[in-house]
């Protein structure tokens, strides 16, 4: 037979018999037993309850209240529910309420080479770009007094935004002086 107790966080956790219960959590079995225990309870408690599992596996049906019509309606929804607890070997516990998914941007789909698509005109990223899409392309001390950069922020510029953020081809090559230039191929 399942038992399922109920802590100050009102969180409701299935136990199979012989299974070691905490003390301090309330316990019920049946329908019956959990609207005798609500009847002392405020009947907001009842709706935290409710909403701490409406919406979370595998609870995801259930839609959050703002208030339950009388005790018994309340005590035989949450019952219908925690049945979807079926314990197993160790205590299954219903799942915290779900957090506020954040908002998700669509995935923009990469340009050509020719594009500086999210480069603003004038902006350090599109001086870059434009010094790279040269024949001869850029060297690395070329860039930095372009832009103020650093070596190593160009480098990092030239690998995860170009290369990878915009699906750009690089190429490494020597110039004539022997320094290291970088171009966009394509």
């Amino acid at each position: 037979m399942t038992t399922f107790a109920i802590d100050t966080d009102h969180t409701i956790t299935a136990y199979t018999a012989g299974d070691a219960i905490p003390a301090e959590h309330a316990r019920f079995t049946s329908e019956k037993e959990l609207v005798k225990l609500a009847a002392n309870w405020p009947i907001d408690r009842l709706v935290e309850i409710w909403n701490s599992f409406a919406g979370a596996p595998p609870f995801g049906d259930l839609k959050p209240v703002k208030k339950f019509t009388d005790r018994k309606t309340a005590a035989a929804r949450i019952w219908k529910a925690v049945q979807a607890l079926t314990p197993t070997a160790a205590p299954q516990a219903a799942p915290a309420a779900p957090k506020k998914a954040k908002a998700t941007k669509e995935a923009k789909p990469k340009g050509d080479a020719t594009e500086t698509k999210g480069a603003r005109e004038g902006s350090k990223k599109a001086i870059v770009l434009d010094m790279l899409r040269r024949p001869e392309g850029a060297t690395l001390a070329d860039i930095q007094s372009a832009t103020g950069w650093q070596a190593h922020s160009v480098r990092g510029f030239i690998s995860g935004g170009v290369c990878k953020k915009m699906g750009l081809t690089v190429e490494s090559l020597k110039t004539s002086e022997g320094a290291r230039a970088y171009r966009v191929t394509q």
